[in-house]
């Protein structure tokens, strides 16, 4: 694990998106920091959505958040051909 210096602390707790991010220059990596429990509850709710019942019941909800989110824009509409799931 790695451990924060105070100045690596002091640089998130400041940063104003949320969740904070760090990069790495040379990698040319983003990452994005979230607390344990954050990542943890994140963790089983992917590994529920291996469970097909379990996904179709989730998916109404998180279609809503994205629709909050700007999702329902046209403009998103692009992305639907994207998806490997549509039928022609």
């Amino acid at each position: 694990m790695i451990q924060l210096t105070p100045e690596q602390r002091q640089a998130v707790s400041q940063q104003h998106e949320s969740p904070p991010r760090a990069r790495d220059p040379d990698a040319q990596i983003t990452y994005v920091l979230v607390r344990e429990e954050v990542y943890e509850r994140a963790k089983a709710l992917l590994t529920q959505a291996e469970d097909q019942e379990f996904a179709r019941n989730l998916y109404p909800h998180v279609m809503e958040i994205f629709g909050r989110a700007g999702w329902d824009d046209p403009a998103m509409d692009v992305y639907n051909e994207l998806d490997p799931r549509r039928q022609p």
